[in-house]
């Protein structure tokens, strides 16, 4: 057989193991073979591409990210494009570019002037709505979580087509149960974040459809103790004791202790653990204040630290998504958690894929899945990525 393309001399990295000294063909996008570099001696393809004995793996997707390399989402299309390019360099060939609330009236325009057009490099895979539907505000604009209707969730849907819509929700808000199972209606997950929610209502939005928590921990507000008595227990909880909902974190030992992740493992198991980067625009810059996130500036310290807020009243100082990207969270958790590369892989390609319900076509270098693939050296820095057997870096 003639493959487009051949990725020779690489070790293949599955869910749990390691295949060394493989070669994988490509044809049209998809991967149709994964052998031994002893097997079919000659194969043949239109382009061959020396893996040098890297790790191959299932390319990176990001599910909760607002920024990077001075760029934001919410700045527009032309900056969403250049996202899209510049997020290979990391690994990342899928995303769900994190837009944050505008006012009412102005949201649909806008979302429809980022889904009218179709981007090159790593691939849109839906949009990540982290507001209105939130309790709590932490970075965001308390002003600008008004009008949390179901009018208001069907109209983002729909000016978000033909991309997927993911909701970020809290489920204390009052009509919880009416928004859920709206949001869900196309087999999009609900993600549960920014919550006081006691065990009841947690428990409630999780019935209604509600199966992942995003930036977990952070904005989970823990409730207060009381001594004599029953040790109080909140969302966090509830979710940690709940097998089908996933979690993700901002792995970068500012927003979540490493023992906390740990523990997370071990309730969820090495399936429904995510890593995410929640970045704002400086990530990937050099240390500095850079326009941030709504209307507050961010500054970083040093290479993925978190963003925190200046000069603005509300949240100073505080946490503001992250200056982390996907390949650092991955060298992250294999230094902080004590995994294996299997297992941090797949907390950053297939854990998220399952989330999003794509983990039949990625996530995995696997004949039949798609050829999103990352290759990195041994140290885990990326040396190139593709996008549906197109490199892209």
């Amino acid at each position: 057989m003639k493959y487009d393309l051949l990725i020779e001399n690489v070790n293949v990295v599955l869910p749990d193991s390691i295949l060394e000294d493989m070669n994988v063909g490509i044809q049209g996008g998809i991967i149709v073979s994964v052998f031994s570099s002893s097997e079919e001696a000659g194969a043949k393809a239109e382009e061959v591409y020396d893996g040098e004995g890297g790790y191959l793996s299932p390319g990176f997707i990001d599910l909760h990210i607002h920024g990077v390399g001075g760029l934001q989402f919410d700045n527009g299309p032309e900056e969403l494009g250049k996202i899209c390019k510049l997020l290979p360099s990391y690994g990342v060939t899928g995303v769900l570019a994190g837009v944050l609330p505008l006012p009412y009236g102005e949201d649909t325009a806008f979302i429809e002037s980022l889904s009218d057009k179709t981007y090159e490099g790593t691939e849109l895979l839906g949009f990540f709505f982290e507001g209105p539907f939130l309790g709590l505000p932490g970075a965001i604009s308390p002003g600008s979580l008004k009008k949390r209707t179901t009018e208001r969730a069907s109209a983002m849907i729909e000016s978000a087509r033909p991309y997927r819509s993911i909701f970020a929700v809290s489920p204390e808000v009052d009509n919880a149960s009416e928004l859920i199972p709206l949001m869900k209606g196309d087999g999009n997950p609900v993600f549960i974040t920014h919550t006081a929610a006691d065990v009841s209502q947690t428990l409630s939005a999780i019935e209604k459809g509600a199966r992942h928590a995003t930036h977990f921990y952070d904005v989970f507000p823990c409730p207060s103790e009381r001594d004599p008595g029953v040790r109080p227990c909140g969302a966090v909880e509830a979710i940690l004791a709940e097998p089908e909902v996933s979690v993700d974190f901002i792995l970068d030992s500012e927003h979540v202790d490493p023992v906390a992740v740990k523990m997370a493992l071990a309730c969820k198991g090495p399936d429904k653990v995510c890593l995410i980067t929640d970045a704002s625009p400086g990530a990937g810059l050099p240390p500095g204040v850079y326009g941030g996130i709504g209307d507050m500036e961010v500054s970083f310290a040093y290479e993925g630290a978190p963003a925190r807020g200046t000069a603005k009243s509300r949240c100073p100082g505080g946490l503001a998504g992250s200056g982390l990207t996907m390949d650092k969270a991955v060298r992250n958790a294999v230094k902080l958690l004590g995994i294996d590369i299997p297992a941090a892989l797949r907390m950053a390609s297939l854990n998220p894929a399952a989330v999003l319900g794509l983990d039949n076509k990625l996530g995995k270098v696997k004949d039949g899945y798609s050829a999103s693939l990352v290759l990195l050296d041994e140290g885990l820095m990326v040396k190139a990525s593709w996008v549906a057997g197109r490199k892209v870096f």
